[in-house]
């Protein structure tokens, strides 16, 4: 059968920049939430201890992990598509179990489905954008389109963030749960809406290997690939030291003395950083390893050197450093999905989120276990370190291809 990426003449350019739309419409509808910023705040206001609060953080982690490689399994097993639209659902269900029964076995529930819905779209969502862009022959793509697809998601979240005052003093709770709960059916329609054509062999629509079948040739080709493993570690690192810095970014604006009022501002730097870095990945996929490698540890001393200044301006150096992890992250991406072969693309990069999630916990319990002993700008520096072995890991060749019939070996 004659696919569109073999005819040179096809119309190649609409039906991408159909997906691409598509796809920011999904990324943006996805983060739009304006209970991101409320939610600990109402359950505080009903009741629940700051004990309580973190517990149901800890069953969000927990379902998490639990969730994330079956979800990428059945993934390729049955329909990407189908998952993307269904993950939105599951969290507008969320939401809609604290709006109507606020109590902490509402929260639990609530946090349980939303967990399930991001691990449906974790794995999923990479798989059926690169294969799609492959399908149309704009592979070369995915990177930049994963990039703004992750601006635009990070433009959605400061939206809402900015959004949630306002329309909780005009519209009361109401306003906010209605807006978040609507968000994720709309995220959920564009959901429904992505094209998919998965191939088995040289024909479309032959039937798929079972679950097993599939996990077994996911975990197979990590176990054969030195590629495919070796950009797994990679993007393991790089995503989750920074993603859980990220979170403490807060603590070490208020640590340098500002007023209380000034600590979003200072937030909101890094963000435009982080941003920025999303953005630059179609250039940043025309650079060398090493030349990237030089960038990854040029920001692991910014961000050190940021911390450590104790003052706001040592911001726009963490700006700087975020924005080259971000960008870093995303080509960790790109090359991850350049490596696999298989038809287990969303197994595999479910297998990456789930190693990213378990070092995310370790990294979480350093900065817990340092925090008594140092300053926020200190922890902020030592955890920079692992960025000087990524670097490391970059500027080294790549091993070249085994030959056919002996990679695994």
């Amino acid at each position: 059968m004659l696919t569109v990426s073999s005819c040179p003449n096809a119309p190649l350019g609409p039906r991408v920049r159909s997906l691409e739309r598509k796809l920011y419409a999904y990324a943006g509808l996805e983060d739009f939430v304006l209970l991101y910023p409320l939610y600990a705040l109402l359950f505080a206001e009903h009741g629940l201890t700051t004990a309580e609060i973190s517990s149901l953080f800890a069953i969000w982690c927990a379902v998490g992990l639990l969730v994330e490689v079956p979800s990428g399994v059945w993934a390729d097993v049955v329909s990407r598509k189908a998952l993307m639209a269904i993950g939105p659902v599951l969290t507008a269900g969320g939401f809609a179990l604290w709006a109507l029964t606020p109590s902490y076995a509402a929260y639990a529930a609530g946090f349980t489905l939303w967990a399930i819905g991001g691990s449906l779209r974790s794995g999923s969502m990479e798989a059926l954008v690169h294969d799609e862009l492959e399908r149309l022959g704009a592979a070369d793509r995915y990177g930049r389109v994963m990039g703004r697809a992750a601006a635009v998601g990070m433009a959605a979240t400061a939206t809402a963030t900015a959004a949630a005052a306002p329309a909780l003093a005009f519209g009361g709770d109401t306003l906010v749960w209605g807006g978040s709960i609507a968000a994720c059916l709309l995220c959920a329609a564009v959901g429904a809406t992505l094209p998919e054509h998965r191939t088995t062999g040289h024909h479309e629509k032959t039937e798929r290997p079972g679950y097993v079948a599939t996990l077994r040739d996911g975990l197979a080709e990590v176990r054969g690939s030195r590629p495919v493993g070796r950009a797994m570690v990679l993007a393991v690192v790089i995503t989750s030291v920074w993603g859980v810095l990220d979170e403490y970014v807060p603590l070490l604006a208020a640590s340098t003395g500002v007023a209380t009022e000034t600590v979003p501002l200072l937030v909101l730097v890094v963000w435009v950083g982080v941003t920025l870095g999303s953005l630059l990945v179609g250039p940043g996929e025309r650079l060398t390893d090493r030349t990237v490698a030089a960038l990854v540890a040029v920001a692991a001393v910014a961000l050190a050197a940021g911390a450590l200044s104790g003052t706001p301006t040592g911001f726009v150096l963490l700006g700087a450093a975020f924005g080259v992890f971000q960008l870093a992250d995303v080509l960790a991406d790109v090359r991850l999905q350049a490596a696999i072969s298989g038809p287990s693309r969303a197994t595999i990069t479910s297998l990456t989120g789930l190693g990213t999630n378990i070092a995310s916990l370790l990294a979480y319990g350093a900065y817990a276990a340092l925090s008594p002993h140092a300053s926020h700008g200190a922890v902020f520096a030592l955890l920079a370190l692992p960025y000087l072995l990524v670097a490391a890991a970059l500027g080294r060749p790549r091993p070249a291809p085994a030959p056919a019939g002996q990679e695994a070996q």
